[in-house]
């Protein structure tokens, strides 16, 4: 077992990010996922999937475009992947499968859920990155990629697409999203809550397939009774606490 898919091989990488995902603090994390995945020259495909429910899809997909071309990208294409019929379109199910970076954009993150579980598009994407693809996605296309998906819209949990399992992330944790965790510590005994920051990513690339933390804020880990803070640079296991961080009760 490895990074997240039970009883898979799994050779890709996972970039979770807590959202503001185009400011100018998250070329850091973004650069070093370019790099796992390839480099500059590597296949991207953006996912607007989660901006589709209030018709933002378009916006998104060129505000990403345009990102991921700035930072020196070479072959970005948006991937029209915005409801079920286009989840199970084979031409996009064939882009993603040969996509050597899949990025999921922010947005409604039940829907994003809904209209990727068990598609042909999503077993596209996770055949690309158990050969070694970089998934990743910021804010709703970070939620979706844990095991448990909080919903705040409707306000209830979700099951999530299960790549980080035992886990449900907290995005925007430095602006709203910290004021998520009580009430999801009491609902999830014994689930790690993680807290991403705005502008702040954290990519599965430390030492032995730890996290670590990239960006301008930190990561918060929730887990058994205990908050631990990851600064930019630090690393952790979602299992346990690696030496040298310093645990904050």
């Amino acid at each position: 077992m490895h990074r997240g898919l039970v009883e898979t091989l799994v050779n890709g990488r996972l970039l979770l990010e807590g959202g503001a995902e185009f400011g100018g603090q998250m070329s850091e994390p973004d650069l070093r996922a370019i790099e796992l995945a390839g480099g500059l020259t590597t296949p991207i495909c953006i996912l607007p999937t989660a901006a589709a429910l209030d018709n933002n899809h378009q916006r998104a997909g060129r505000r990403g475009l345009d990102w991921f071309s700035r930072l020196g990208a070479a072959s970005v294409s948006v991937v029209s992947l915005i409801d079920r019929p286009s989840a199970n379109d084979p031409e996009i199910a064939a882009a993603l499968r040969s996509a050597k970076l899949i990025y999921l954009l922010g947005g409604f993150p039940g829907y994003l859920a809904e209209t990727l579980s068990g598609s042909r598009g999503w077993r596209a994407a996770l055949a690309a990155y158990q050969e070694g693809a970089v998934l990743g996605g910021s804010s709703a296309g970070a939620m979706v990629l844990c095991q448990h998906l909080y919903d705040p819209y409707g306000k209830n949990i979700l099951p999530g697409l299960n790549l980080a399992p035992n886990a449900c992330l907290l995005p925007h944790h430095n602006t709203f999203g910290r004021g998520w965790a009580a009430r999801l510590q009491k609902q999830l005994p014994g689930t790690a809550l993680i807290g991403i920051d705005e502008e702040t990513g954290m990519l599965d690339d430390g030492p032995q397939g730890a996290w670590k933390v990239y960006g301008a804020g930190t990561v918060t880990l929730y887990r058994e009774g205990t908050i631990t803070i990851y600064h930019p640079g630090e690393t952790f296991s979602l299992s346990c606490v690696l030496p040298g961080n310093k645990k904050e009760e």
